[in-house]
C-alpha cells in the first residue's frame, strides 16, 4: 500500500527500548528512510552507545528523555517491563502517537507460546494506561534479524497496522511504506491486536523449523 500523500509524517520518533534486538532494528531502518530517530532505554549511557553503533545521527538518552522531543514514539521494551513504563510516562505521552509493537510470549521446552493478558492484548493494555495518547499496534512480525542485517536492503514484509484513531493508523502506514519493501496495511480495530500479538509466536515456530526470517504478506491488497 503506497504512502498516502495526503497525510503529513513525523519528524522525529523515539524508540523505548530502542537498545533491545527489535528496537535497534526499527531504529536503523526508520533513520534510512530520513526519519529523525531517538533511542531510549533506563541507561541514558546505553542508550547513546546504541544510537551512536547505529549511526552518527542518531541520538540517545533515557526513555523520559527521547519522549519529550519526539512526535511517535514506538514501544519495543519486553513484556514484563510494559505496563511498569508506560503508566511512568502516561503525562509525556499524552496526544501523542504511540505505536506498540510488543508481543506478549512465553517460551517452554515445547517452543513459543501466547501468554494471556487481562486487558485483550498487549497495544489494549496500553490503551489503557495511556488514555490521551493515540495508541496503535504495529511492527509485530517484522524479524529483528532482519532489520539488523546491513545485507539486507529491503525488507518485503507488510506490516499490519491495529487502532481505533484513523489519523493515527494512516500515520503509522505511512512511516511503514517509507522503509524499501515495507507496506502498512490496516488490520482493523485495537480490539483485534490479541490474535495480530500471538501470531508472532507461530511466525517464531516457523524461522526456527526453517531456519529463516519468515514475515507477513497481504495478498490482493
Amino acid at each position: 500500500m503506497a504512502e498516502d500523500a495526503s497525510t503529513p509524517l513525523p519528524r522525529t520518533i523515539a524508540i523505548l527500548g530502542g537498545t533491545g534486538p527489535q528496537g535497534r532494528g526499527l531504529a536503523r531502518r526508520l533513520a534510512l528512510a530520513g526519519f529523525d530517530v531517538a533511542v531510549g532505554s533506563r541507561s541514558a549511557q546505553r542508550a547513546r552507545e546504541t544510537a551512536a553503533a547505529i549511526g552518527p545521527d542518531l541520538t540517545g538518552g533515557t526513555n523520559a528523555e527521547v519522549v519529550a522531543g519526539a512526535d511517535v514514539v514506538i514501544v519495543a521494551v519486553p513484556w514484563d517491563g510494559h505496563a511498569e513504563l508506560l503508566k511512568s510516562l502516561a503525562g509525556e505521552l499524552a496526544g501523542k502517537v504511540v505505536v506498540d509493537c510488543v508481543n506478549p510470549l512465553g517460551f517452554d521446552k515445547q517452543g513459543p507460546y501466547a501468554l494471556d493478558v487481562p486487558e485483550g492484548s498487549a497495544a489494549q493494555q496500553a490503551a489503557a494506561l495511556l488514555p490521551d495518547s493515540l495508541v496503535t499496534a504495529a511492527f509485530h512480525h517484522v524479524s529483528a534479524e532482519l532489520l539488523e542485517d546491513e545485507a539486507i536492503a529491503t525488507c518485503d514484509v507488510d506490516v499490519l497496522v491495529l487502532g481505533d484513531d484513523r489519523h493515527a493508523t494512516d500515520v503509522v502506514q505511512g512511516i511503514a511504506a517509507r522503509i524499501p519493501g515495507m507496506r502498512g496495511i490496516y488490520a482493523g480495530r485495537l480490539r483485534n491486536a490479541r490474535q495480530v500479538e500471538a501470531l508472532t509466536a507461530n511466525l517464531i515456530a516457523i524461522n526456527r523449523r526453517y531456519k529463516t526470517h519468515a514475515g507477513i504478506r497481504v495478498t490482493d491488497v
